[in-house]
């Protein structure tokens, strides 16, 4: 053999042996290789063998039925194993991804109880006296079709949440065991489309990735995928069949592709670039306990974003520097009532003592938009991006803001807490906050109840706020720009859409602007400015946004190690003078 030829079946033979395929096993033949784009939910490489996943067509029939009461009674034992499965689904995810996305499951356990739903399929069997598979399946498709039909992008969700409940009673119907993505050797998973239910069961030890034909980049599951950091592409218009099935791939999360039956070149090429991968997380763990602070000696204060006292092993994992974003609105999403003040007390307390010292930033209630609450009542809106929402809930709702204000004064004489009020839009809005908080601070005193002093800060998320940024920070202890909100009303651009995503730019010059305007008017103040949207983890603008001067970025706890990389990387000097 020529020693070109031997030189290359080594190094096949090698790439074979890395992917655990051993000299003497059957080499599947090579046809040419194909590439399709989907759009990134978790960047990363992976590469593995592709195993399409398809559900279990449920077969239902319509069939007359002599006795409809005892259909109903088949009924409501599906429901409450249905109840049982999705108790343990939410105790599961809430190990893995924490309480904010476990929520979803919360959500299926109030669908599955709603008594529109429950009515329709009870009326179906004794209307019709026909069996309870068909009803189920007939109820199912009817409110998925009428959520997808409503305006309201939230409404529009649920429709995915109505089928997957459905097909979860269908399934314990057929007498069938919940489906489940699984595989006898670790492989990248294609499918049409993965419910919630079945991306928080994958067992990562035996996935590599998954790709997904439909899906949104903002659903549950790519929520979901992004906290459980497996590589991942939604929006992907692959064939599901033999075309791809059992062949080699590689998922491309920087690029948001997938190669099938990918060419030598490429295998090697993705190959050692994996292995930078896992030389760079490496690397990484060695900045635990290191400042925050550039290469010409500016610092940045460099917190995490969380959702419940659950995630707080995440923040200490990642060496967080404190917490930059409390969402408290989980705590009323979570409740059948309103949460009371004691309730409220315990957590933003173990809150506090847990970060010893630590800075711990909450933001008060935001609910409206698509985050609701029934037990609040709320009229609907034909656009609640707009509408009754955050603060304007809390300033005519004085009674539920006090209760909240009352628990977290309590709780700041445990540690170092801080108070962020959402929405803000005017000077008027803060001086209506400052009042009903000098009321909560007389109530305190006179029943002889401690609190501390902590900082009260505001978010800037909507253009007004940061316009009128100089006059504002005349008010507050900080700023927290919300760059979610913050550009989508900036470009009147709804992020939930994905028909706008072409239009939708977060690196958008006015937005920026915006951005460096709000903290020049911060330190003229004397006062100073973070980011705790998205944007902030984006780490294309790290240095941007260290020229820019902000004092603090709060960001999953994932993203804490390789921003502080590039902070440490950076000087900022040499950065400005480069541009």
């Amino acid at each position: 053999m020529a020693p070109v030829a031997q030189e290359r079946d080594q190094g096949i033979q090698d790439v074979r042996t890395s992917l655990g395929i051993h000299a003497g096993e059957p080499v599947i033949q090579r046809c040419i290789m194909e590439i399709y784009s989907g759009k990134s939910v978790y960047n990363g490489i992976a590469i593995g063998k592709i195993s399409i996943y398809k559900k279990d067509a449920q077969q239902v029939k319509r069939v007359k039925v002599a006795d409809a009461e005892a259909e109903i009674r088949r009924y409501v034992s599906a429901k409450e194993e249905a109840a049982r499965q999705l108790q343990a689904l939410y105790d599961k995810a809430l190990k893995e991804v924490g309480e904010a996305n476990a929520a979803i499951f919360e959500v299926h356990q109030m669908m599955l109880e709603d008594i529109d739903y429950n009515e329709s399929v009870e009326n179906i069997v004794r209307s019709q006296k026909v069996n309870t598979e068909y009803a189920v399946a007939a109820t199912g498709d009817n409110f998925s079709q009428m959520f997808a039909a409503m305006d309201d992008d939230y409404m529009k969700e649920r429709a995915a949440d109505v089928k997957d409940i459905s097909e979860r009673v269908l399934t314990i119907l057929n007498g069938k065991t919940d489906s489940t993505v699984a595989a006898g050797e670790p492989v990248i998973i294609v499918a049409d489309d993965l419910a919630p239910s079945e991306t928080v069961q994958l067992d990562k030890d035996m996935v590599l990735s998954f790709v997904t034909v439909h899906g949104s980049t903002n659903s549950h599951t790519a929520i979901l995928a992004r906290m459980m950091q497996i590589p991942a592409l939604v929006g992907t218009a692959l064939p599901l069949d033999d075309t791809v099935d059992g062949k080699l791939g590689i998922v491309d999360g920087a690029s948001g592709k997938i190669y099938v039956d990918p060419d030598e070149e490429t295998l090697a090429g993705m190959k050692a670039r994996k292995q930078e991968e896992i030389r760079k997380k490496e690397l990484l763990e060695t900045l635990k306990g290191r400042e925050n602070v550039t290469l010409d000696g500016q610092k940045l204060m460099l917190y995490a974003n969380i959702g419940d006292i659950k995630d707080l092993a995440m923040v200490m994992q990642n060496d967080a520097g404190g917490i930059g974003l409390f969402r408290s609105e989980f705590l009323y999403l979570e409740k059948e009532d309103y949460p009371t003040e004691e309730e409220q007390f315990q957590i933003y307390k173990q809150a506090a003592e847990t970060m010893a010292g630590k800075k711990v930033i909450i933001r008060t209630l935001d609910i409206g938009a698509d985050k609701q609450c029934d037990y609040f009542g709320m009229e609907h809106e034909d656009n609640p991006a707009l509408g009754y929402r955050a603060i304007r809930i809390c300033l005519t709702r004085p009674e539920v803001f006090k209760t909240q204000l009352r628990a977290l004064f309590r709780a700041s004489a445990f540690g170092n807490i801080a108070i962020m009020y959402p929405m803000i839009t005017s000077v008027k809005e803060i001086r209506q906050i400052r009042e009903i908080v000098s009321e909560v601070k007389k109530e305190l005193d006179e029943q002889k109840m401690p609190y501390g002093r902590p900082e009260q800060g505001i978010m800037i998320e909507t253009p007004a706020a940061a316009i009128v940024s100089d006059l504002l920070a005349e008010e507050v202890d900080f700023f927290s720009i919300g760059t979610n909100d913050l550009t989508q009303y900036t470009l009147a651009i709804d992020r939930q859409n994905p028909k706008l995503d072409e239009f939708y730019d977060a690196h958008h010059p006015a937005v920026l602007r915006m951005i460096a305007m709000v903290v020049e008017n911060a330190h003229k103040a004397g006062i100073w400015a973070g980011i705790c949207g998205e944007l902030g983890a984006d780490q294309t603008l790290t240095q941007e946004f260290l020229a820019m001067g902000v004092d603090e970025l709060s960001v999953s706890p994932g993203s804490i190690l390789p921003i502080r990389k590039i902070v440490l990387e950076t000087n900022v000097g040499e950065y400005k003078a480069g541009k």
